[in-house]
């Protein structure tokens, strides 16, 4: 931090003290705010000051002052993102909101809950369900991640196959905008066609259109039962199609996992259950709905593949439910014993595309001596891909890196997208015009500007520098 930043810092922060913020709500130190410059990508940088508003005035304040200096702002939640979406830079300001942290409301009648962008998603499930109500998405991150962060990147996670990701359930919001205006878009009503929808414009947005203070949540209520199945296929091709068959059965499961062979090669050992050696692919599925209607679908479920798979347990308790999950729990840990380091992408493909990016993916491991993991989301095409390698050897570094540029171009070949539910950041900006046309990044441009003139709101962030 040069002299000049140091000066400024100290004058914003002795101007915030005046504006009511207590000393604890202005992170000034260099130990205190490196705790503000990372996400799960293992960046780190140091911003210049983060501060923690704990109400919307004091968003709309910090927002304010910082425009008096045309500084930048990074929003930031629980910093547990996958794409560098809260990373500042040494002059800009963090605006981190896990002080805004209420659930104001649960209307148990409209079934919508409001909250501040810092609660928790676990627990905001958890307060739900005590109602007897459900909010289905489930990143996983969820026992630290906030509902803004998973609103601004559109989270997803295992139950979207059947109901959707983050942005099907935000029915409303309330932002500020850089300049420190407000402005309401959504609201409780089912439907509602006034006006630009606004409120899916800034759900994905990363932080890059406005500061979001406050989301209306569609809620469900709560199934009555869950069904947790493991299935074991002898290829990718196999399980591909008894995902197929499931959709085209009429059976609606709300999870549909896979492993891939070297995934289930990582946690076989740690499993209270035995997999044949050959198991290429896993599926874990789950059912879940009225009593009746789940053991109806598991049941045909059996029936489907008793012949064609090689293992299918079904969990006839809680505790079985919960070994069974282990192989999907346990991978992340595991995987680490293959290499010391991981570059973790999450592309997406349509449906039927999936054994062909695998085998695609299993041809480049090959190809650059280097093992490529894979696991997600099989019923709604949202890969996974892990390739494995020791950064501190320098060869491996660079094949590392090449594979991530054919990891995309297989992708995209396929019809795919750059990232299913992790979102762009400044991970992977560099490849965006590969995906979207002149025309159509103009566009996107030109909705950035018009929000924020400046580009001091999140910069850096989804477009190619």
């Amino acid at each position: 931090m040069t002299e000049l930043t140091e000066i400024l810092q100290r004058q914003l922060a002795l101007k915030l003290l005046k504006n009511g913020f207590h000393p604890e709500q202005v992170v000034t130190s260099a130990a205190a705010l490196s705790c503000y410059g990372y996400d799960a990508t293992r960046q780190q940088t140091e911003p210049m000051l983060a501060l923690l508003p704990e109400n919307e005035e004091q968003v709309k304040t910090i927002l304010k002052i910082a425009g008096e200096k045309s500084l930048k702002i990074f929003p930031r939640g629980a910093g547990s993102g996958m794409s560098g979406g809260s990373i500042p830079t040494d002059d800009g300001i963090i605006i981190s909101l896990t002080r805004m942290k209420q659930i104001l409301e649960i209307d148990e009648e409209n079934m919508i809950a409001t909250v501040e962008p810092g609660v928790i998603t676990g627990e905001l499930q958890e307060e739900v369900s005590r109602c007897g109500l459900f909010y289905p998405p489930d990143p996983a991150s969820l026992a630290f991640s906030t509902i803004g962060g998973n609103v601004t990147e559109n989270a997803g996670g295992p139950r979207a196959v059947k109901y959707g990701v983050t942005g099907n359930f935000v029915m409303g919001l309330e932002a500020y905008l850089v300049n420190g205006e407000k402005i309401k878009c959504g609201n409780k009503c089912i439907k509602s066609v006034s006006g630009y929808d606004l409120t899916s414009l800034l759900v994905g947005s990363e932080g890059t259109l406005a500061i979001i203070t406050k989301i209306l949540l569609k809620l469900l209520p709560a199934p009555e039962t869950v069904k947790t199945s493991l299935l074991a296929f002898a290829s990718m091709s196999a399980a591909a199609r008894a995902v197929n068959a499931m959709l085209k059965h009429q059976i609606n499961p709300s999870t549909i996992e896979f492993l891939d062979h070297h995934s289930i090669n990582a946690v076989r050992s740690a499993l209270p259950f035995t997999l044949p050696e050959a198991a290429d692919t896993v599926l874990l599925v789950e059912i879940d709905g009225p009593d009746a209607l789940v053991k109806a679908q598991s049941e045909k479920l059996s029936r489907l593949f008793q012949d064609e798979a090689l293992v299918l347990i079904e969990a006839k308790d809680e505790n079985e439910r919960e070994q069974l999950w282990l192989a999907r729990r346990k991978l992340s840990p595991a995987i680490a014993n293959i290499a010391p380091h991981k570059i973790n992408e999450d592309i997406a493909v349509p449906l039927a595309a999936i054994p062909e990016v695998i085998s695609r993916l299993e041809k480049l491991s090959q190809e650059i001596d280097l093992p490529i993991v894979c696991f997600g989301h099989a019923g709604d095409g949202n890969i996974h891909v892990n390739v494995m390698l020791d950064k501190n050897d320098p060869a491996q570094a660079v094949r590392g890196h090449k594979a991530i540029d054919e990891i995309f171009a297989i992708t995209l070949e396929l019809g795919g997208t750059l990232s299913g539910e992790h979102g762009i950041g400044n991970t992977k900006s560099a490849y965006f015009s590969k995906e979207w046309t002149p025309a159509t990044i103009a566009t996107m441009k030109a909705i950035k500007k018009a929000f924020d003139p400046g580009n001091r709101l999140n910069p850096g962030k989804i477009f190619p520098a």
